[in-house]
């Protein structure tokens, strides 16, 4: 069993900072992608940010520098640093990693969600 455990969701004002925590833990053997989307209240889910194999990095356009996707791949954590936010960004942000498990079979998890409100 694989899980993802997502931190670091809250109420900020616009044009702060937020950072996301997102651990992996369980029988994995490796994790090939890992990421972030997000889902706002009437609309899909979408990407916001990933590694997508090596250290190639996906970035949605609209969020484009100002967030940054960061890992700990002996944690098998990322982080996504969310800096100059905009009330657009209020969204529940999930977790998702695609690899491995230690009996080689192919894993793809989503974590629970964590709720980001940016206020105007």
């Amino acid at each position: 069993q694989v899980q993802l455990v997502e931190s670091g969701g809250g109420l900020v004002q616009a044009g702060g900072s937020l950072r996301l925590s997102c651990a992996a833990s369980g029988f994995i053997f490796r994790i090939n992608v890992m990421g972030w989307y997000r889902q706002a209240p009437g609309k899909q889910r979408e990407l916001v940010a990933a590694f997508t194999g090596g250290d190639g990095t996906n970035y949605a356009d609209s969020v484009k520098g100002r967030f940054t996707i960061s890992r700990d791949n002996a944690k098998n954590t990322v982080y996504l640093q969310m800096n100059s936010v905009k009330p657009e960004d209020t969204a529940v942000y999930y977790c998702n990693a695609a690899g491995l498990d230690i009996s080689l079979r192919d894993l793809e998890v989503w974590g629970q969600g964590t709720l980001v409100t940016v206020s105007s």
